[in-house]
């Protein structure tokens, strides 16, 4: 559960979030609402190349609170029908240069010198699947290759473009692709019809990547976000060997005592969704005040308007919850090495899920850190000071795994130095 799921379009208000000098709406182009008649992709495209497929399906334009300082024009492309993969990519390209001028710390701060890639992939289901790369300046020598997966609703193009961009900065590969249904690949928005085959997916672009000239050979690590947190466990429970390490932010691994719902009520909720799966009834929450700290951060958050935030579908809810219940059974199971990073004070993801983590994981390398007053978006949504410390946390820990063997501080048992439980300031 990331910013792109908590936030509803709403007015932000008067605050000055774009930085200063820059223009509202770059080189955009009117773009009518699009109308799609199918017609097959190929198995691989560059972005720039993509023709988009033809469906005899019109997507309806509808009117959503329009954003305050932005055009008519693009606050009429905001408001398209996302259900369909094509139109958010077309939405996406019309706000693609106006995001990286959000006067955030992630986009303001980001090194210079970064070769970035966007491909789509077709999956064994059929689905083009959104992919993008960001590597360091060819001179620089590459440490890892760190592997991301998104959050409940959101991309892998809008915050973190910011934080990969960090990331590569500290010396390391970084690759994303976005979970079917979400962001730029394909799949009716925001509906999971299987959980296990998020983590089919993820294995199986990820696999191809492993294979690229650049990764061969380089400790590769997994990074997973709310519920891509869920996704990365369950990635390692069916790989338990294809990962150096796996570093979780603000994980969904189970549901606390105090919220979970009566058996009674997930019995009628699992028969309804089996009814109408796709069906937007299940009570949407508008979290936006418990996941990003502050305020102005907050008001950015709308610029991700490709973002899945209307009612979660019934099918989706029922399938987290199942995952969820079936992650906290295996958790003993979990063997990598971890790095497990949480706001003390989240209330959309429960600190104490990580805790248990921490304490049940069979894990001999782990490491949880807690960061005190902290919400649920410790990287996108804190001061600009912690969210930098996040980063270099995440970067101090890769760097210990991903020196030579014979460099890395060892304890008696051959094994690297345990981590602790941080709380951090």
């Amino acid at each position: 559960m990331d910013p792109s799921m908590t936030v509803r379009l709403r007015r932000p208000g008067t605050l000055p979030i774009l930085r200063e000098g820059q223009p509202l709406n770059g080189r955009l182009r009117r773009l009518p609402p699009p109308s799609f008649r199918g017609r097959s992709a190929p198995r691989r495209t560059t972005v720039g190349e993509l023709k988009l497929p033809r469906t005899n399906l019109t997507l309806p334009f509808r009117r959503r609170p329009p954003i305050d300082g932005l055009s008519d024009d693009l606050n009429a492309i905001a408001s398209w029908n996302l259900d369909h993969a094509p139109a958010r990519r077309l939405v996406r390209d019309a706000f693609k240069d106006l995001q990286l001028q959000l006067d955030h710390c992630l986009f303001k701060l980001a090194p210079v010198g970064i070769r970035k890639e966007e491909w789509y992939e077709r999956n064994s289901r059929g689905l083009m699947i959104f992919c993008k790369s960001w590597l360091p300046d060819p001179e620089v020598r590459i440490k890892g290759a760190l592997f991301f997966s998104h959050g409940y609703g959101d991309t892998c193009t809008f915050f973190f473009e910011g934080i990969a961009e960090h990331l590569v900065g500290g010396g390391y590969a970084v690759y994303a692709i976005d979970h079917p249904g979400f962001g730029l690949s394909d799949g009716l928005h925001g509906y999971i019809s299987n959980f296990d085959g998020l983590a089919d997916n993820v294995i199986e672009q990820y696999e191809k990547i492993k294979e690229r000239p650049e990764v061969r050979g380089l400790p590769c690590f997994l990074l997973g976000q709310s519920m891509g947190g869920a996704v990365a466990l369950k990635v390692h429970l069916n790989r338990p060997y294809d990962w150096n390490g796996i570093v979780l932010v603000a994980p969904m691994c189970r549901i606390a005592d105090d919220i979970k719902p009566p058996e009674a009520v997930i019995r009628s909720f699992n028969l309804m969704s089996r009814v109408m799966p796709t069906a937007k009834l299940y009570p949407a929450k508008d979290l936006s005040e418990l996941a990003l700290r502050e305020p102005r951060k907050r008001d950015m958050a709308v610029y991700n308007v490709i973002c899945y935030n209307k009612r979660m579908r019934l099918k989706t809810a029922s399938e987290l919850l199942r995952a969820t219940t079936n992650l906290e059974r295996q958790i003993g199971r979990v063997s990598s090495p971890l790095l497990i990073l949480h706001g003390a004070a989240d209330k959309v993801t429960d600190p104490s899920c990580s805790r248990f983590l921490y304490e049940k994981a069979s894990s001999k390398d782990k490491t949880l850190r807690l960061y005190e007053d902290g919400y649920h978006c410790i990287l996108e949504g804190e001061p600009d000071n912690r969210i930098l410390t996040v980063l270099s946390d995440i970067l101090g820990w890769l760097d210990a795994r991903s020196s030579p063997r014979e460099s890395r501080p060892m304890s008696a048992d051959g094994n690297p130095v345990l981590g602790k439980v941080w709380k951090g300031h």
